[in-house]
């Protein structure tokens, strides 16, 4: 059928397994194709087709609300509730949102880009329907990995102490981006083996009823038997013994078994958990065979080959360069151990997971525990490096003040994806950490402007030995400078001038130097010398270097790849109050006070008037008197 034309989900009620079958097909070959040019969440998506229509099959969105955990994996889900038209421009500017998007469709009732909050919401809803005295079903789906989230837990343990009406689909695909680890991971697997378990528990309640109950002593035994028989059938029944009723394992792939579990969980009282096995990136070769995360999300790729499409002769990219110097200093320092919340691969980590085995520590989605386990592992002499993205320390913070900072321990944290990030969009745009980590006592926090100047500031924080040190680094490629042989420290809170200028200073750091470059050079030609400073040491600020700064009296604008509110411009300004330096003129520029949407990111930059000809205008401004200006109007 043409997928286009798809408007809503109902003419699936009408459709025989056979053609459920036909259409799990097409859509497995539209995905296929689609993001064969645009790229994005490949894998996820193609694991659960037949889940997702099923689902729509028997349920009724919007009135039923899906709860889709992460929300990568929801294209299916966009197809079927009529966007399948827009697939051109998914995770593009103005184009199809790569994750649930509640202004984009009625059937997106809950928006999510990190992973384990499907559940807390769920119990929100469900909550409030039942408060309003309304119908209707919630259905979150979460992933096997998103389940190492603490807060997945903890909802776990509120809906099933309230014994609330839910239907909790589990897709257990044994793989989240990377694979996955820990306990829950083993529970899962054993319960996988354990697909009798629920008819060999109805049995045995069969059998028992036939039993004369001799007294209650006799029905006493009897019931420890049928738990005994329970817990030697399936090893910890865990979401049993949490109050769910488990219904599974089933194939995620089969119709049948499908339709039947999720009509019968649809008709059961008080809390259901149906565990589905899927297989992730299921009818494309090369996303099944894919064993480590990479075809979890994807750029453009050739559709015969599965090779991916890259421009030739890149640079090196900052998660690898990064990653490799911290392997580099490994080799020669033994109390350096990585620790990273299941993002090994996004972290460029293999090469250290496979050279250190036993210092490499993949904890799973659970960024709390990574960070309180890294101020563990320093107050030992331990010196960890916490590879993660700016958009997941978020979910950290009170560990990062509470443990780190507060205690004033060797922490190294490798703060990826810091800044804009393009397509993930605003769920992942790492634009806030400056603004939430600045004021943090003990904190070194830096950037560099370049690749060379990267590994260095990784050896200046992998010796530093007096707190936490905090490096951020952009999502993509480096500028392909050269790299010195020898590593060296960088004094801490020092920054350079990278081009003198007696009219007016530009303060800035890391991706958007090389703008403020090119804009010094236009305003040379314009009559105006622009002073380039790179202030790679957010915090401290080289304070020497703001006081000369500021008896000049020479105007200066500040610019970041950040949130204003509270950023590198703030904390310009701060100082400028606190020493009475009230008669310089500072301007900022940096990210606005709103949430960045997906598209590239020259384009979002654009649209924030994040460019190097607005740079000009605003030191043009700065630097060229009042007067002089109305007289060239």
């Amino acid at each position: 059928m043409d997928l286009t034309t798809i408007k809503n989900p109902d003419f699936l009620k009408k459709m025989s397994v056979k053609e459920l079958e036909q259409l799990s097909e097409e859509i497995r070959q539209y995905l296929i194709t689609k993001l064969s040019v645009t790229g994005g969440h490949i894998g996820p998506n193609l694991g659960v087709v037949e889940l997702t229509i099923a689902l729509h099959k028997i349920f009724d969105s919007p009135k039923d609300k899906f709860l889709w955990d992460v929300g990568h994996q929801s294209y299916v889900h966009k197809i079927l509730t009529g966007r399948a038209g827009e697939f051109d421009t998914i995770r593009q500017y103005k184009g199809l949102c790569g994750f649930p998007k509640r202004d984009e469709s009625e059937h997106d009732v809950w928006e999510t880009g990190h992973s384990s909050t499907s559940l807390s919401a769920a119990m929100g809803m469900a909550i409030a329907r039942d408060l309003q005295k309304t119908k209707a079903h919630i259905v979150p789906i979460i992933g096997d990995g998103a389940l190492t989230g603490g807060m997945a837990l903890e909802a776990l343990n509120h809906i099933g102490h309230e014994k609330t009406d839910m239907t909790v689909i589990l897709n257990d695909n044994e793989m989240s981006i990377a694979p996955n680890v820990g306990a829950l991971h083993s529970i899962l697997g054993r319960l996988r083996t354990a697909g009798k378990y629920n008819w060999v528990k109805e049995e045995l309640e069969v059998l028992l009823r036939k039993v004369p109950a001799v007294g209650g002593k006799l029905a006493a035994t009897a019931e420890r038997v049928k738990d005994g028989l329970k817990y030697m059938v399936v090893s910890g029944m865990f979401f049993e013994d949490l109050g769910f009723t488990y219904l599974g394992p089933v194939d995620g792939h089969n119709y049948e078994e499908l339709l039947e579990t999720l009509h019968y969980a649809k008709k059961t009282k008080g809390p259901v958990l149906v565990h589905v096995i899927t297989k992730k990136g299921k009818g494309y070769l090369p996303a099944e065979s894919d064993k480590i995360g990479t075809w979890h999300g994807t750029g453009p790729y050739k559709i015969e080959s599965g090779d991916f499409i890259k421009d030739k002769d890149t640079p090196v990219g900052w998660s690898a360069l990064v990653s490799n110097t911290v392997l580099k200093i490994a080799r020669k320092d033994n109390r350096i151990v990585a620790v990273t919340p299941a993002m090994p691969v996004g972290s460029k980590l293999e090469a250290f997971q496979k050279e250190f085995p036993d210092r490499m520590f993949d904890v799973g989605i659970a960024e709390q525990h990574a960070t309180t386990m890294a101020a563990g592992l320093a107050t030992q002499n331990m010196k960890p490096f916490l590879a993660i993205y700016s958009t997941f320390l978020q979910r950290a913070y009170d560990q990062v003040v509470h443990d780190i900072c507060r205690q004033k321990l060797n922490v190294f944290i490798g703060i990826d994806r810091a800044g804009l990030v393009g397509a993930d969009g605003e769920t992942h745009q790492g634009v806030f950490d400056i603004a939430f980590l600045r004021h943090l006592p003990n904190l070194v926090l830096m950037m560099p402007k370049d690749e060379n100047e990267g590994q260095h500031m990784v050896h200046t924080a992998l010796t530093y030995e007096d707190g936490p040190i905090a490096l951020r680094y952009p999502r993509g490629n480096g500028l392909g400078v050269p790299l010195d042989r020898e590593l060296k420290t960088i004094p801490i809170g020092t920054w350079e001038v990278l081009k003198e200028g007696s009219d007016v200073t530009i303060l800035t750091f890391g991706t958007t130097i090389p703008m403020a470059l090119e804009a010094a050079q236009e305003l040379e030609v314009r009559g105006i010398n622009a002073q380039v400073v790179n202030a790679r040491f957010i915090k401290p600020m080289d304070e020497e270097m703001l006081h000369s700064l500021f008896k000049t009296k020479q105007p200066i604008l500040t610019v970041e790849e950040a949130i204003l509110q509270g950023g590198f411009g703030s904390a310009v300004l701060e100082f400028a109050a606190e020493h009475g330096y009230y008669e310089t003129k500072v301007d900022r520029m940096g990210i606005p006070d709103k949430f960045i949407e997906h598209g590239s990111v020259t384009k979002l930059l654009e649209e924030i008037g994040l460019t190097k000809e607005e740079m000009v205008n605003r030191v043009e401004k700065l630097a060229t008197p009042e007067q002089k200006r109305l007289e060239v109007k």
